[in-house]
């Protein structure tokens, strides 16, 4: 494979799936009365946490699976199911429904201090939707030392968006306005459904041969 290539789909995968500008809100309900230090604080340390999550599933994803006997086309076709029902609950308004949910529950028993911990890092930045993701991708690599670094640049890039877009999310969640956040959710979700599928054929493919 292609070092582009994985690249590429490995950005807008992660992208989609992490959902950045989607966290933005959910981000601004879990941090009330913050000062603007002490959410930027947040912020980073809950990127910090699920950058660190996720390349320790990008780094041990194929032995895992070898440990369980689970061959990675069977893993792809899983995982793209998976993906593709996350991509139905976007096009469908009930991942933010669930998202919400998610975060209310845990500001409730968590001191704010560990905001950033959880639910911010885990499991809305890496949740299951994007540790599956990762490790379908890390099972692509086939250890590849430069596809592997490539994922990790990847999972850094996409945990930074994130930081940026919770520094960004009272300008940005005025300026998309409900319509704008609605529509640019249903298109991330449209698009993941895609590549949901993809996995799923590549997974097919991979069995039969």
């Amino acid at each position: 494979m292609l070092l582009t290539d994985f690249l590429a789909t490995a950005v807008v995968t992660l992208l989609v799936v992490v959902d950045p500008p989607g966290l933005g809100p959910i981000f601004l309900g879990v941090t009330p009365g913050m000062t603007a230090a002490q959410r930027r604080s947040v912020a980073w340390r809950a990127a910090l946490i699920a950058t660190g999550v996720l390349a320790f599933f990008a780094l041990v994803g194929e032995p895992f699976l070898r440990l369980l006997g689970i061959t990675a086309p069977a893993f792809r076709i899983a995982g793209g199911l998976l993906l593709f029902w996350i991509a139905f609950e976007m096009v469908f308004e009930r991942r933010g429904e669930r998202e919400a949910n998610t975060a209310e529950i845990a500001i409730t028993r968590d001191h704010i201090s560990n905001v950033a911990a959880f639910p911010l890092a885990i499991p809305l930045m890496a949740g299951p939707g994007a540790i599956t993701a990762t490790m379908l991708l890390s099972a692509q690599t086939q250890g590849h030392v430069l596809l592997l670094a490539g994922l990790l640049a990847v999972i850094a890039f996409a945990t930074l968006c994130c930081y940026l877009a919770f520094l960004a999310a009272e300008p940005i969640d005025r300026l998309l306005g409900v319509t704008g956040n609605v529509v640019l959710t249903r298109l991330l979700g449209i698009v993941l459904a895609a590549l949901a599928v993809q996995f799923v054929v590549d997974g097919v493919r991979a069995a039969a041969a």
